[in-house]
């Protein structure tokens, strides 16, 4: 029986293993089951349930507080929200949550008029279970078949079925062990789907025909190259299917007819390493866009009969980033970052160096392209939010250039914009790189701390070209409302300021994110914004492994840190060529097995490997039992050595979720109290948690009120 007086003790084991003449030391591998992705081994779940036995223990008496922060949040969330209904041919299409559930319902109903007809019910589909999660959702063009995907236990396995949405009745299909799209072709009479393989890899395109069964499945490509993912979708206007390969740094497309899938395929350019494409076809001409000339990324064309000639349209940019495109009927947009703030821009088929830009009223923001799923269209759909703006979506209207707002996030308990103001600052990193840092906080904030240097919260992720947005969050209210800042800190890894900013975040490069979330800490103590030992800090999966690697760097800054699902064995895993991820992530990381100068990088930074014997501050730290992407075992590990060498009496506490992957529970219910969790452990070792509500807190509207809203 587990003793939640004390702290779990896990056992030291003997291994150790030898790369390139170093030895290695790792006495807690047997965290790792060798059973895996089956977890079996008594001794590891033994371990694991003792942690969470003493994670539920010290977390017993913060059980008001974080009932009061759910509660809190909750009451921010409109529980019978919608979305905005969207027509695509013959159909208008939404989505809805009701009163209290924890998953969606799917609607349609006629675009000329009719009923509204239920489509699929995600909470039937979960009922009785742990987890639940939606994957691919989509209707044949005739409108008759919804082809679907579902994961019930957080493995991110799916298993795709097809609906009759003339009959409601399941269709005997059944296609197991999928983790990409689902794309009907061939007049709707096959789906396009991957595989995964035993080792959660996609490296094949597959076509099912309905009323078959799934061992009758033709393979029409397969990527030899274990580094490789594949995936596969239509072109603008449904006529091509478009196959693509690639890693985190190389990419090849083929091409075949949507209505002839298993007919000849067109190679539209032999994979170049580091060359980056993607593309679209619009009336027989290739759009590519590709970085194969320019860093920032260019805009092409080809023929398909000379598909790899390609001939700029819009050429590279220091200035602009260009992130993406879309084809239209009669007009094409580009998106991209200028300044690190996001652009959406049309343009005429006929001068495609005019520019239209859809300007926007914020000085920092978020914003995209919404869902478009017709070919011609009038009005795009966008969306836009700032951190004191929620989220909107309006209708563009391409000829007159009107915005129209057509929904913003209601939130029931109230939220006044103008208590609230958001900044971007900038701080100097140590080796001179200028860091900017999105920041949000009332007004009110020094009066309500009583003085300046108030507590804040410090987020980044850092990895993979990801730009976190400085978009909207309600649940984070909970912590500005009781007086922290909350930050964003743009570090190097992710893609604000271009694709050289993530270019300077990876590989050999990869300290400069943790060197940056220091620095960006240390900018804004220096600016006033907060003081040493008053800053948390969060991040999950690369973002834990930024966690892991500022703890070690620096301990004395942080007053808590929570780390989700945190990437910090990294040495261990890049080491390991059978797990999931491994191969397709040595683009990003480096390759340890055959370059030693790779494997003395990351064993300097590996959180894993470069905890020492000295203080850390008070971690809370999450885990799940079925994640493929970070195994359970690294977050494990990582927590019995800091228990065996961390110096202090701080707070550690590892929660591991024993029927769920890599983005915790499902539900939006059970996610949200989770975040309840985290806030309630900050305030917690931050000595605020005798303070069960948000300081300025409007109240919650009654019923009649919120009806009357």
């Amino acid at each position: 029986m587990t003793d939640t007086r004390h702290p779990p003790t896990p056992a030291k084991r003997d291994h150790s293993f030898t790369h390139h003449g170093v030895t290695i030391h790792d006495p807690y591998h047997w965290l790792k089951d060798p059973a895996y992705p089956t977890v079996e081994d008594p001794d590891v779940l033994d371990y694991v349930k003792a942690e969470n036995a003493w994670f539920e223990y010290r977390m017993e008496p913060q059980k008001a507080l974080t009932d009061a922060l759910f509660a809190e949040m909750k009451a921010r969330i409109k529980e019978d929200d919608s979305t905005v209904p969207q027509k695509d041919g013959e159909w208008i299409y939404w989505s809805e949550f009701e009163e209290g559930a924890q998953y969606r319902k799917h609607f349609r109903k006629p675009a000329g008029g009719g009923d509204a007809q239920l489509m699929l019910d995600e909470n039937a589909l979960a009922e009785g279970l742990e987890y639940f999660r939606l994957g691919a959702a989509t209707v044949s063009q005739n409108g008759r078949y919804l082809a679907y995907s579902t994961d019930t236990n957080g493995s991110e396995r799916f298993t795709a079925r097809i609906k009759d949405l003339e009959t409601g009745e399941l269709l005997p299909d059944e296609i197991p062990e999928t983790l990409s799209g689902l794309t009907w072709c061939a007049g709707d009479s096959m789906i396009a789907y991957g595989k995964v393989s035993e080792n959660w890899r996609v490296n094949n395109v597959r076509l099912h025909r309905l009323g078959t069964d799934v061992c009758q499945d033709v393979e029409i490509f397969h990527e030899e190259d274990e580094t490789f993912r594949v995936g596969a979708g239509l072109s603008a206007q449904d006529d091509w299917l478009v196959i693509a390969t690639g890693d985190n740094e190389t990419s090849e497309v083929h091409l075949v007819r949507a209505d002839d899938p298993t007919g000849p395929q067109i190679l539209v350019k032999q994979r170049r390493k580091g060359v980056e494409y993607d593309v679209d076809l619009r009336d027989g001409t290739i759009w590519v866009h590709t970085n194969d000339d320019h860093i920032n990324f260019r805009l092409a064309t080809a023929s398909l009969d000379a598909p790899g000639e390609w001939e700029t349209v819009i050429a590279g940019s220091d200035d602009f980033y260009l992130t993406g495109f879309e084809l239209f009927k009669n007009f094409f947009v580009t998106e991209g970052r200028l300044d690190g703030l996001d652009q959406i821009q049309l343009r005429d088929y006929a001068a495609p160096g005019e520019v239209k830009p859809i300007a926007f009223p914020e000085a920092s923001y978020v914003a995209g392209m919404g869902n478009n799923p017709e070919y011609d269209m009038a009005k795009l759909r966008l969306s836009y939010e700032s951190m004191v703006t929620p989220g909107s979506v309006y209708d563009y209207d391409v000829q007159t250039g009107a915005l129209e707002l057509l929904k913003q996030q209601e939130i029931p308990s109230g939220y006044d914009a103008t208590l609230y103001v958001t900044e971007r600052v900038t701080v100097q990193g140590r080796d001179g790189t200028h860091i900017p840092v999105s920041v949000l906080y009332r007004k009110d904030r020094d009066a309500l701390n009583g003085g300046a240097g108030g507590p804040l919260h410090l987020y980044a992720y850092g990895a993979y070209g990801y730009a976190v947005p400085p978009g909207f969050s309600t649940s984070r209210l909970s912590l500005v409302d009781r007086g922290f800042a909350f930050a964003i800190a743009h570090i190097r890894g992710g893609d604000d300021l271009g694709r050289r900013w993530y270019l300077q975040g990876k590989a050999f490069e990869r300290r400069n994110t943790f060197d940056d979330f220091v620095d960006a800490a240390k900018g804004l103590i220096a600016q006033g914004y907060t003081s040493e030992g008053k800053v948390t800090a969060s991040g999950g999966s690369a973002g834990g492994e930024l966690m892991g690697a500022i703890v070690n760097q620096a301990p004395q800054l942080w007053g808590a840190i929570a780390a989700h699902v945190p990437f910090v064995d990294v040495l261990n895993t890049m080491l390991d060529a059978d797990l999931p991820l491994t191969p397709g992530e040595w683009q990003e990381w480096g390759n340890p097995i055959t370059d030693s100068q790779a494997f003395a990088y990351i064993l300097s930074y590996s959180p894993y490997d470069q905890v020492q014997a000295q203080d850390y501050p008070p971690m809370l730290v999450t885990a799940g039992l079925n994640d493929p992407r970070v195994t359970y075992w690294e977050p494990a590990k990582w927590v019995a050595k800091l228990r065996e060498l961390k110096t202090d009496n701080n707070e550690l506490l590892l929660k591991t979720n024993m029927g769920a992957g890599h983005g915790g529970k499902s539900g939006r219910w059970n996610a949200l109290y989770e975040t309840a969790e985290e806030f309630a452990f900050l305030l917690w070792q931050m000595g605020m948690s005798s303070s069960s509500e948000a300081i300025g807190q409007q109240k919650t509207p009654s019923s009649s009120e919120a009806a009357a809203d």
